[in-house]
């Protein structure tokens, strides 16, 4: 699969991803030199696969789009929409979509959360994230870096 994912993105428009996908095209070595985000329990990896790491909602460097979690998906959507097609036609999906968020709570990434919350938060997907440093040794000798 990463492989697929290197062959693809290296003559693709645009090379995107959102939340942990960002993993994947750094393994594929497709974020070399840019800049780049992804979840917030796992961005912190990137730099080991090449890229720069930003935090951010989207992060656009040239043709390499990447967002942080999930509902950042919708925001990176827009983008990618706007640019494929323009800022108009991306305003009328988020229309469409009905896209005005208003959270009930302001605890959508770790420094809104508090290190409370974050901590609590972190324990929980520690599990998820145990094969990650296996995944980013296999990946950094893959890329020789």
């Amino acid at each position: 699969m990463i492989a697929f994912v290197e062959k693809t993105g290296a003559s693709s428009r645009f090379v995107t991803s959102a939340c942990t996908g960002s993993l994947l095209l750094g393994a594929a070595g497709l974020l070399k030199g840019y800049r780049a985000t992804g979840h917030w329990q796992s961005r912190h990896v990137l730099p080991h696969l090449g890229a720069i790491l930003e935090d951010g909602r989207v992060v656009r460097d040239r043709n390499r789009i990447t967002a942080g979690g999930v509902t950042a998906g919708l925001d990176f959507g827009l983008v990618v929409a706007s640019l494929v097609r323009d800022e108009e036609w991306a305003k009328s999906i988020q229309l469409i979509l009905e896209y005005a968020p208003q959270p009930p709570f302001d605890a959508g990434t770790p420094a809104s959360a508090g290190t409370e919350i974050t901590a609590q938060v972190s324990d929980l997907l520690k599990p998820s994230l145990g094969p990650l440093d296996k995944a980013v040794a296999q990946a950094r000798k893959r890329l020789q870096l």
